[in-house]
């Protein structure tokens, strides 16, 4: 079965990736036809973590099906294979609906975007539930600088890979090396069956600066701290899910430990690396339109991208 034809919005935090892809979709539908998106974002996946993630809100959605939000508690695993069957599953769906249907993954988690549209074969990387439950007790106890050296002793290609301050990616790495007992041997990824377009958002270096402190501030605002609050009162601060950046500056403020405006400058530093790599992951990309969003989302060249998808 033919999958429905995809529109890949990629590109660093903060550069209006999840308005556009709601844009395009309600451009789409005013023209009768249907798109739906798709969150891939490996922090949105959690239940609660909402201000802390920008997860887009009901209003934001404005309607838009909404797929890749709220799938597992904090305190439940979830890997790229997961949300790769999840986004299978949708996909699959929408190949089944009367009128053709477009779906549109957004995103900024290149592993993410990578495996629906370019098929990574992540069925094959191996999992076992015990090596990552031990990896994760250790990470709590000892940090996370002797697991990245660990990785890089054992599996270093896939330590160069990934993002080394990311503890979830670090665990989920180490788990594969020792379960592999190194590099594993994967097979060659599955295209895509169906047509596929990627664009991508770029902003002027200064704009995006002051577009990530914007956030930030408006994040706290809006009432990270009080979220960041609720979380720790039922789960473990130390779990890989609140590696997400805001939570630890949010719980710092409530203990004690940073200023209001110094946790929002704390979070706002964080993000704009964090961007840092996301442009080098996405610049070995192929096959990016890449679109500037300084001066306001590109809905045109977006919409014309998705045109031509359903053409």
């Amino acid at each position: 079965m033919s999958l429905p034809p995809l529109l890949v919005i990629a590109g660093a935090t903060a550069t209006g990736k999840t308005g556009l892809a709601v844009d395009v979709a309600e451009r789409l539908a005013g023209e009768g036809i249907a798109a739906e998106v798709i969150s891939g974002d490996s922090r949105q996946v959690y239940r609660g973590l909402d201000i802390g993630t920008a997860k887009a809100s009901l209003a934001e959605r404005r309607g838009i099906p909404h797929h890749g939000l709220d799938l597992v508690e904090p305190d439940e695993p979830f890997t790229v294979a997961d949300f790769a069957t999840h986004a299978r599953g949708v996909l699959a769906d929408l190949a089944t609906r009367p009128a053709p249907t477009l779906a549109v993954l957004v995103g900024g988690t290149g592993l993410y975007l990578r495996a629906v549209a370019r098929g990574i074969a992540t069925e094959a990387l191996p999992s076992d539930p015990d090596v990552r439950a031990r990896l994760e007790a250790e990470f709590l106890a000892v940090g996370l600088e002797p697991l990245v050296e660990r990785l890089r002793g054992v599996a270093p290609q896939r330590a160069a890979a990934i993002d080394t301050a990311n503890p979830r990616r670090v665990v989920r790495a180490l788990e594969i090396a020792t379960v592999a007992g190194g590099e594993p041997d994967l097979p060659a990824p599955r295209d895509y069956d169906g047509p596929v377009a990627w664009i991508g958002l770029t902003v002027e270096p200064a704009a995006h600066r002051a577009w990530i402190a914007y956030r930030a501030r408006g994040q706290f605002e809006a009432g990270l701290i009080e979220e960041a609050r609720a979380l720790r009162e039922h789960f473990d601060p130390g779990l890989p899910a609140f590696s997400a950046i805001g939570y630890r500056e949010a719980w710092a403020v409530l203990d004690g430990e940073l200023a209001r405006d110094a946790a929002i400058a704390e979070d706002a530093r964080r993000n704009q690396a964090f961007a840092k790599r996301q442009r080098t992951w996405f610049r070995a990309e192929p096959g990016i339109d890449w679109l500037d969003a300084t001066s306001g989302p590109p809905v045109e060249s977006a919409v014309s991208a998705a045109r031509r998808l359903t053409d």
